[in-house]
Order: C-alpha cells, then structure tokens, then sequence
C-alpha cells in the first residue's frame, strides 16, 4: 500500500498560459515609471501569425522629421512674402520719384526766400539718377562737366575765361557770333560767305578771291603781283574853247584812271579842251598825272587845272586844227 501510495500517478500537466498581447499606446501611456516586472513582461514568445511588436523610437523619428518639415515651410514662405514686399514698396516708391509735382504761387513765394543747406563744403552730393531742375540753377563756385555739355536754349556768359590751350574740334555757329574784344586765329581761316568788317583790319596775310571793301587803309607797302584795274563810276566832261569850229572832246574812265580823246576843228585857239568832273569829290585836292598819246599830242603845250571835285585839261599856244589826239589821267589823293 504504501508503495502504492508512493506511486500515484502525477496530476496531469496544465495548459501552457496564452501569450498576453502586446500593449496598446493607451496601455504604455496608463503604466507608471515604476511599474513591477509582473505588469510588463520582459519577452513573451510569439506564436504563428500574431502580430510583431512596433518599435516606439521609428514613430519619435517620424513625428520630429514632420515639425521640422512644417518649420521650413513656414520660413520659405515668410522670406517669399518679405522679398513680395520689398519689391512692391521699390516700385511704389520709383513711381512716386518719378512724378512732377506743381506747386502753387503761394508756397513758390514762401520758398523763393528761403535757402536750404545740404551738407557742408566736406560733403559731396552724388545724385546717380537724372536730375531735372524747372527753374533757376545758381553754381557759385567752379562747374566741372565730365561728360558732353549740352544746351538747347540760349546760352549767356558774361565772361569766358581760358587759362589754358583749349582745342575744339568742329565749331559750327549758326547765327551771329559777336566778338567785342581782339581775336586772334592762328591757323587758317575760311569764309564761304562776304566778311564785312566795320572797322579797321590788320592782316598779317590775306589771301582772298574777292576782296570789296569801303575803305583800306595800308601801314606797311602795297605789293600787287598782276594787273592793277580799276573800277567805279565814270566821270563826266565839259567841253572848253580851244576845240575850234566843230571840234568834239569824249572821255572814257572813272575817278582813278581814263582818256581823254580831243578832236580839234577850224581855227582852234589856246584854252580848255575839257572839264573833268568826279562822281565823287576827294577829301582834298588830288594829284592828276597826264600822259600824252601819240605825236600830235606831243606837239600841244598841254596843262592841267585841278581841284577836289575834278580837273581841266588845256594849252597855252593854239593847237593844231583838225587833228585827233588824246591824254591818259591817273588820279592819286
């Protein structure tokens, strides 16, 4: 009996406990830091087909990888809106320059005596965009233009001062250029029009085609290369009373120079020829050179009478009758 009893059979075996299933979110957020080995089991074995225990950290790394995706989206979209308004608030503000704006005559009488300093003889205004100035520019020290000066109105100055050598290129002046002081040009001068000249003229060389002046006036010697001709209004005549019964008297010339051609009739006594009278008095009474033509005029005692508005031609004996003969003049004050 007793080893009967000694060998009763062992109870039978258990059923293996289910494996507990892996705790929810909501299960690791009720435990407590201090939780007993009991509530968390350390390893359970898994079975076929149950589902594999998630890492926490993988969601941790995707939940700070997102705030910082949303951080980034913000700041790309703030500098997008700044850069925006700085742009628009350029263009406004370039829009604004660019407007004229008038003023009305009560505020341009409460500036006219008004001065406003910008800076101090230190300082340098530098204005990089194109200035436009509507009413009067005052410069009281010297103006300096680096560039091309141009000016589309009439330009005034009361005095042109150029200390050094200054060198033009093309000057082209379509009105009148009035020059009150002496001007000197050292090269070569050319006028494609008349050059009138009211008062006197000094030309160390003049070299023109035509030259047509009232008066000229020569301090130095007169040196003509080619013909000397002379021009102006003829002179006129009278006939005197040693021409004879039927004589004639003509004269071709000007108050310079000419000829006087006599033809003598019947009977010719001593006397006048001709009177020969100036188109235009000289300032003085003028010296007459008569030169005789021809034989026949050789053998006339000839002799001239002269004042400031013309001379006689004449003789002292009687002439021969009806003979031809001539004399040429040259008038010189």
């Amino acid at each position: 009996m007793a080893e009967e009893e000694k060998k009763t059979p062992p109870p039978a075996a258990s059923p293996p406990p289910a494996t507990p299933a892996p705790p929810t979110r909501e299960a690791e957020s009720l435990d407590t830091p201090g939780g007993s080995p009991q509530d968390t089991p350390a390893s359970a074995p898994t079975g076929v087909g149950e589902p594999k225990q998630v890492d926490g950290k993988g969601n941790g790394i995707k939940s700070t990888f997102n705030v910082y995706f949303i951080v980034f989206i913000v700041v790309v979209l703030g500098a997008i809106g700044i850069i925006y308004y700085a742009v628009t608030t350029a263009n406004k503000s370039t829009t604004t320059t660019n407007k004229t704006q008038s003023l009305t005559s009560a505020e341009l009488a409460q500036l006219k005596g008004n001065t406003t300093v910008v800076g101090d003889t230190k300082t340098t205004l530098d204005v990089q965009s194109n200035a436009v100035f509507e009413g009067q520019v005052l410069v009281r020290e010297d103006l300096s233009a680096a560039g091309t000066l141009k000016v589309g109105g009439t330009a005034s100055l009361k005095d042109l001062v150029v200390s050094g050598t200054s060198t033009l290129g093309n000057v082209n002046i379509s009105g009148a250029a009035l020059f009150s002081g002496d001007t000197t040009i050292q090269g070569a001068l050319s006028i494609l029009k008349g050059l009138n000249v009211s008062g006197a003229g000094s030309f160390a060389s003049l070299n023109v085609g035509t030259l047509s002046v009232n008066s000229i006036q020569l301090s130095g010697d007169l040196n003509v290369s080619r013909h000397l001709t002379t021009s102006g209004n003829s002179v006129t005549r009278t006939t005197g009373t040693a021409l004879g019964g039927g004589g004639t008297v003509s004269v071709s010339g000007n108050d310079t120079a000419g000829t006087v051609t006599i033809n003598t009739g019947n009977a010719p006594p001593s006397g006048v020829f001709a009177n020969i009278k100036f188109s235009r008095p000289f300032a003085s009474t003028p010296r007459v050179l008569i030169t005789p033509i021809g034989s026949n005029a050789g053998l006339v005692k000839y002799y001239v009478n002269r004042d400031n508005t013309g001379f006689s031609i004449g003789c002292s004996t009687p002439p021969p009758a009806g003979t031809s003969f001539a004399f040429d003049y040259f008038v010189v004050n």
